[in-house]
């Protein structure tokens, strides 16, 4: 019998174009896991906000997933920290969308705190049981962004409550389950690690010859890859400064930086650009830095493919997609050590990992690697094993599915209609203005 599961992804569409600055990762998480579970005697409704007029409410995505999207305020994009006045709509009308279809979900799967409200709003009327990633927490983020986090200050109200209520939080790393015990008081025993994964119909190795060939680069050239969201706190500042300090004079190098919030790389677009290209000039490298702006996501292995190292260094990162994607392609990672990063990335075996914020450090594992072509070679067949071995979206999917199971064992899902009709609550959608 095929189980009925609702994700609720309020700004993270799988029908995102992805590489913006709200389009990353956790549009990735869900549309992959959505894929994945459909095929393992799961139906998947997928919910998130409505954003384009232009598109119909219920998108029949894929064989046994829809999209279904969801009116909240006005029908077009907004930023993702000025959703939460809109959650009460939300959750309303994910409550009308299921009266109408005549159906109950066995389970919820939410996604981001503030789907984790309407989550548990659903479980309080519905008796749904519920299940979330946070894919980032308030606390962690006040932590590094301090003042320039945009966010209200009643998310870490919102986390510390849905995580109490939640019946499983699936932590996407150790960093991850470590903050939600310290940070939010989370048991143990409602904690399971569960990471991202990569598709390997959609990344594996190719020539890096014919990669090049293919996006037009120098043949010639040791290329880094920095890939990914534009916004500060990816570290693509540390990147460039590193590329300053690099000793190896007798190479050409060239840094790749592909991202932004359109196809041709535009400050006006994407701020951080223009402020990248700044530090580039004064640093005397702009020369040997090419922005290529967002990419399509099927040409994404090319780039990671025609690299010789890829490099990610955030302040701070629940999980991190692209380290996988480029070892899924034979590419070694140097990357920031911290959150899923470190997780991901075996220190010494697949990569390099190095303090965030530190350029000096990354330049020196750079000038390392760069010199040591058998070293790299040898990270290439690490990089493959391991990713194929424990990241793969299918496994993934079978940790997923048993968590589902274990919530959902011996549980009684009342099909009968509901009463409306709110518990006290300390957070409540309908108290949020």
């Amino acid at each position: 019998m095929r189980r009925k599961v609702a994700f609720i992804s309020e700004h993270a569409s799988p029908l995102a174009v992805l590489g913006g600055v709200d389009a990353g990762g956790q549009n990735v998480y869900v549309a992959e896991l959505a894929k994945y579970l459909s095929k393992m005697d799961y139906d998947v409704d997928v919910f998130t906000r409505w954003e384009d007029a232009n598109t119909t409410q219920v998108v029949n995505w894929l064989r046994n997933v829809r999209v279904i999207q969801i009116k909240a305020g006005l029908i077009k994009y907004l930023p993702k920290e000025e959703l939460l006045q809109y959650m009460p709509e939300f959750r309303r009308n994910t409550m009308k969308f299921m009266e109408r279809e005549d159906i109950v979900y066995d389970l919820v799967h939410a996604n981001f705190f503030m789907s984790a409200l309407v989550a548990m709003e659903l479980k309080e009327i519905m008796d749904i049981p519920y299940v979330v990633t946070y894919h980032a927490l308030g606390k962690v983020r006040r932590i590094h962004q301090k003042e320039a986090d945009k966010f209200p200050i009643e998310r870490l109200e919102i986390e510390e409550e849905t995580a109490l209520r939640a019946d499983k939080i699936l932590a996407e790393c150790s960093q991850d389950k470590e903050d939600l015990c310290t940070l939010y008081h989370v048991p143990e025993a409602k904690l399971a690690i569960v990471p991202c994964g990569f598709c390997p119909s959609e990344f594996y190795p190719i020539n890096q010859s014919y990669a090049r060939n293919y996006l037009g680069l120098d043949p010639d050239e040791r290329i880094i890859l920095q890939l990914g969201r534009m916004v500060p706190r990816k570290g693509v500042d540390t990147v460039i400064q590193a590329l300053s300090r690099l000793k190896t004079s007798n190479q050409k190098i060239r840094l790749l930086i592909v991202g932004g919030e359109s196809d041709i790389p535009d400050a006006k677009l994407c701020p951080e650009i223009g402020r990248l290209r700044k530090i580039a000039g004064e640093l005397g490298v702009a020369s040997f830095v090419t922005f290529t702006g967002r990419r399509n996501r099927n040409v994404l292995k090319y780039y990671f493919s025609a690299a010789d190292i890829f490099v990610t260094t955030p302040w701070y990162e629940p999980f991190g997609i692209t380290p996988l994607e480029s070892m899924a392609c034979g590419t070694p990672v140097i990357g920031s050590n911290v959150g899923g990063i470190k997780y991901s990335v075996k220190n010494g075996e697949t990569g390099y990992l190095v303090p965030p914020k530190d350029p000096e450090a990354l330049a020196a594992k750079l000038d390392y690697l760069l010199c040591h072509k058998m070293l790299l070679k040898k990270m290439q067949v690490n990089c493959l094993r391991r990713v194929h071995k424990l990241f793969t979206w299918k496994t993934i999917a079978d940790s997923v599915v048993k968590v589902y199971e274990e919530v959902l064992k011996g549980r009684e899902i009342h099909r009968s209609t509901p009463v409306y009709q709110l518990q006290n609550s300390k957070v409540q959608l309908k108290k949020i203005k």
